[in-house]
């Protein structure tokens, strides 16, 4: 015991020991603010202490010794503290000349009647003298030095705007590599190359080869146009230089020119190195042809960006990777060869790309051995790499949510759903919208099913999700790079099956058909105006774009008459009228089907493809 509590001691010991305070100005200035603080509580203290005790002139206090009913005395300058027998306290004074045992023996009393206490207090008034002096003077020369030293912080500040935010990955980060890449094979051969070149120049400049100055990176959202710089970043193991384009911009004149400056400078400094700059449209907007309002900041940093790119000397390595979702908006001068030599186009995974990114992100995850991958591949057309990393986080979420030690297919399903439509949402339904939406979703399916070039059925649902209703999911069954005219005309019939329903079963119109309408006339717009699948013949009525020339799309609108955009709606009107009538001959050739599979979506809320398929037989193939 005793040697448990030697060792508890010793380590108080060196708590203490270890106990240190910074003693700056600011920590002086709060100090001596402290000490003020107290030093006028006290006093105001000490004021309320004295008014509840009684004050007595001298004479009476001079009386009361004479009386015999005073015990103790204790004079402090001109206060006289007067302790009675009775143990009651009184306070009186005296001039600061007189001396109290004078008064007693002017007034004949013996002093030895009385104890009678005299107390020095004169060096105690000099300390608290010179502390009201000094301290009040110590304090305001303390609060303009910190003053002083904030303005000149702030005034550094205003001169460090020009500086680049610039964030430099180091060594120490963590690494992601061309390995943790996926779905754009294309893309990261491009960006190897370039890093190859900074690693071995030499292997390059034996054949005459520069270094790319620039390469961009385009295409939509959650593609991977960061995480390829971030792998770019692991792999070259030169500098690395990451800024996004709005970091540029600020509220003085001039300083997006002078921060592009100062990046490039630093960049030079430590070449061979790499510069990454995120959503470049953000400065690299299409400067003013007069027919938009001009932006003097933005284009004033953008015309600086083109004279660093093309102010390269041959023997600087320094390449500039940008990456950007709206390729059509950028000047074409950024454009050029010799600004960005590179153009890198980054699109949505096909089948295999969405096999090898589920496959790394599947990484430290626990799933059923049931799965099949290849089911979830195809199930995922159109998701993007962000989405589909999104949905096993997701589905991993879920699965831990019901309290399962693995992911199951159904978890991955549910979560594949909700990224794209939302969560679930348990509406209360009359009878009469639950019935509605069934049979509006079937007519979706019912026409789908029947016409002969559609993807098979995958999922019906009239669960509530988002804003939606209820849905009917017919993803493809294999990635197209084409769409026939055909294959448009009966897509669009598939979107009119829920109104084809609604008025065969219901004899009456609803609202739930208003984003079908929307698609529909979407699809039918583009058929007549780009791709020339209308009797109006193969001309393009839209704007001219052509990816070698971004930047001129939003000024090169071709005129229209109003003859011919007569022509055109009346077209599109003709294309959604053959389609709905389509929809409504299935629905009248199927009624019968079509009320089986409402009635078990009212009773189930969801039907599978294997349960829709029971149901109204096998799809058959075109």
């Amino acid at each position: 015991m005793t040697e448990k509590k030697n060792k508890k001691k010793s380590v108080n010991v060196n708590k203490i020991v270890e106990f240190k305070m910074n003693l700056n100005l600011k920590n002086l200035f709060l100090i001596g603010f402290i000490i003020f603080f107290l030093f006028y509580t006290f006093k105001s203290l000490y004021s309320e202490i004295k008014k509840t005790v009684p004050e007595k002139s001298i004479v009476t206090v001079v009386k009361e010794i004479k009386e015999g009913k005073v015990k103790k005395v204790e004079v402090f300058d001109n206060r006289i503290f007067v302790f009675y027998k009775d143990d009651k306290l009184a306070i009186s004074y005296k001039e600061q000349s007189d001396s109290f045992l004078k008064i007693i023996q002017e007034a004949k009393i013996d002093p030895n009647t009385v104890e009678i206490i005299v107390k020095d207090t004169q060096s105690t008034n000099v300390l608290f003298n010179s502390l009201m002096n000094i301290i009040p003077t110590v304090l305001m020369i303390a609060f303009f030095i910190f003053l002083f030293r904030q303005a000149k912080g702030a005034q550094d500040s205003v001169f460090s705007f020009g500086q680049a935010k610039v964030k430099r990955f180091s060594k120490d980060m963590p690494k992601i590599s061309f390995n943790d890449v996926a779905g754009v094979e294309e893309a990261k051969k491009e960006l190897e190359e370039v890093v190859d070149f900074l690693k071995h120049p030499e292997k390059y400049k034996k054949l005459g080869a520069r270094t790319p100055k620039g390469v961009l990176l385009v295409g939509p959202s959650g593609c991977g146009k960061t995480l390829l710089a971030k792998a770019v970043a692991g792999e070259a193991n030169v500098p690395f230089f990451s800024i996004a384009g709005s970091e540029f911009m600020e509220m003085l004149v001039g300083i997006g020119a002078a921060r592009v400056r100062d990046l490039f400078t630093t960049a030079k400094k430590n070449a061979p190195s790499i510069i990454f700059i995120d959503e470049i449209d953000a400065i690299g907007r299409a400067r003013s042809l007069g027919l938009m309002p001009s932006h003097d900041e933005r284009e004033q940093t953008l015309n600086q960006i083109l004279v660093e790119m093309d102010g390269f000397t041959p023997t600087e390595q320094v390449v500039v990777i940008a990456a950007t979702n709206r390729g059509d908006l950028l000047d074409p001068a950024l454009l050029r060869p010799g600004r960005f030599d590179r153009r890198i186009i980054l699109d949505y995974p096909d089948l295999e790309g969405r096999k090898a990114i589920i496959k790394i992100h599947a990484k430290g995850k626990p799933f059923s051995s049931n799965i099949d991958w290849e089911k979830v591949a195809k199930r995922t057309v159109g998701f993007s790499g962000a989405d589909l990393e999104n949905m096993l986080n997701e589905a991993a979420i879920l699965a831990a949510r019901e309290g399962k030690n693995k992911i199951d297919f159904e978890n991955i399903e549910e979560a594949a759903t909700k990224v794209k439509l939302g969560p679930e949402k348990k509406r209360l339904q009359s009878d009469f919208d639950k019935k509605l939406t069934a049979y509006h979703e079937a007519g979706h399916a019912i026409v789908s099913h029947f016409l002969p070039h559609t993807d098979p059925v995958h999922r019906i649902s009239i669960v509530s999700r988002g804003i939606a209703l209820g849905f009917t999911l017919i993803p493809p069954a294999k990635d197209k790079l084409h769409e026939t005219k055909t294959n448009l005309l009966e897509k669009i019939s598939v979107m009119m099956g829920g109104r084809a329903a609604e008025e065969i079963v219901f004899n009456e119109l609803t609202t739930g058909a208003a984003n079908d309408f929307d698609q529909a006339t979407q699809t039918a717009k583009s058929m007549v105006v780009e791709y020339g699948m209308s009797d109006l013949g193969p001309i393009n009525f839209g704007p001219t774009t052509d990816i070698t020339e971004w930047g001129k799309t939003y000024f090169e609108q071709n005129p229209i008459s109003q003859e011919m955009m007569a022509k055109i709606d009346q077209e599109i009107k003709k294309i959604i009228s053959l389609c709905y009538q389509k929809a409504v001959e299935i629905i009248k050739e199927k009624r019968n089907l079509l009320d089986k599979v409402a009635e078990e979506l009212i009773k189930k809320e969801a039907l599978d493809q294997e349960e829709f398929e029971k149901i109204v037989g096998p799809k058959a193939k075109s």
